[in-house]
């Protein structure tokens, strides 16, 4: 799937596939509910700053582990989904015995938006607070500020007395499994990362000439007060939830990041019948241009979403043991 264009990326979704994508929406808030029976584990929420916005994190570890120095696990959700839907797969990480991060990006879930005045101010003001009418920024998808969503989370467990420093971690699935190498290529304290059906991005170089000027018209009509931002879970691409902001994607290339990422250790998993991108040119492209050490696993049988439900425990047990391998 290449996310900034309808065209080459999803085509609208057919109704059997999304009766499919409900039916694992289910299976997830299932698990979710049975995850959250688990009383070893002890869970909270944290509220953390990205650019001055308030983000909601939900914060996980094992009771019998309080008070210690664990390695830690930073993990967010793909396109258009929540924190919420991680918290079986935070889950099986804090009972291997990490502190885990499962956050929601600025606009989504329980976190906070960013904020863009409707209105010009009336004048220039010496002080730095004044009233002002805003409209929020929210449920659209930006790389660049998800990317540095990811960095600030970073920045906030650094700070966390139960935390690790020297032994942090990052998990991504589908849209955040190419953040997490980016995010990795920015901070040298990332010391392993998971990137399961993750989407990378696209180089500028390689985009049809009509997908090119589509963004850099929106980028200008936008610049110019000519052009809103999509509306909350717009549903411009196929059926995913949430409007593309096209100009950033010209800017988000984490095949090209992978190179820049060292002393990291790096699992791919990909969907053997993967039917919303291309891996060869995500996913295995990505591994490729990677330093060691890296893995590259197909889980064969399963789409793209099924890494969800069906082929769920083995893609946990995966990164699990990865992280267990490079963080302990």
């Amino acid at each position: 799937m290449d996310p900034l264009f309808i065209q080459k990326a999803l085509p609208t979704m057919s109704r059997n596939r999304v009766s499919k994508w409900l039916l694992v929406m289910i299976a997830l808030m299932t698990s979710t509910a049975l995850a959250r029976a688990d009383d070893s584990v002890e869970s909270g929420t944290a509220n953390i700053y990205s650019e001055g916005a308030r983000i909601q994190a939900d914060v996980y570890h094992l009771k019998s582990l309080a008070g210690k120095g664990l390695p830690i696990i930073i993990m967010a959700h793909g396109w258009g989904g929540t924190a919420a839907l991680l918290r079986t797969q935070a889950m099986d990480f804090a009972n291997a015995g990490y502190f885990v991060i499962a956050f929601d990006y600025r606009g989504w879930g329980n976190s906070d938006s960013r904020i863009v005045l409707t209105k010009p101010m009336a004048q220039l003001r010496s002080e730095q607070t004044f009233t002002a009418e805003v409209k929020e920024i929210r449920e659209v998808v930006d790389p660049l500020d998800q990317l540095q969503d990811y960095l600030n989370v970073i920045h906030w467990a650094m700070g966390e007395a139960m935390v690790d420093k020297t032994r942090v971690g990052l998990w991504g699935t589908s849209f955040s499994g190419g953040l997490v190498v980016a995010a990795a290529a920015r901070d040298s304290r990332v010391k392993a990362l998971v990137s399961q059906v993750g989407f990378f991005g696209s180089a500028i170089n390689k985009l049809p000439a009509e997908q090119l000027a589509r963004a850099r018209d929106e980028g200008s009509k936008r610049a110019r007060g000519e052009l809103a931002y999509p509306a909350p879970r717009a549903r411009e691409v196929g059926g995913l939830s949430g409007g593309p902001i096209r100009e950033k994607f010209l800017l988000y290339d984490a095949v090209a990041d992978t190179a820049k990422v060292k002393n990291c250790a790096m699992l791919f998993i990909a969907a053997e019948k993967e039917e919303l991108f291309d891996n060869k040119e995500h996913p295995e492209a990505a591994f490729k241009g990677a330093v060691e050490p890296k893995k590259y696993v197909v889980i064969p049988g399963i789409a793209h979403y099924g890494i969800y439900s069906q082929a769920r425990q083995e893609a946990s047990d995966l990164a699990v043991n990865w992280f267990n391998q490079h963080l302990k």
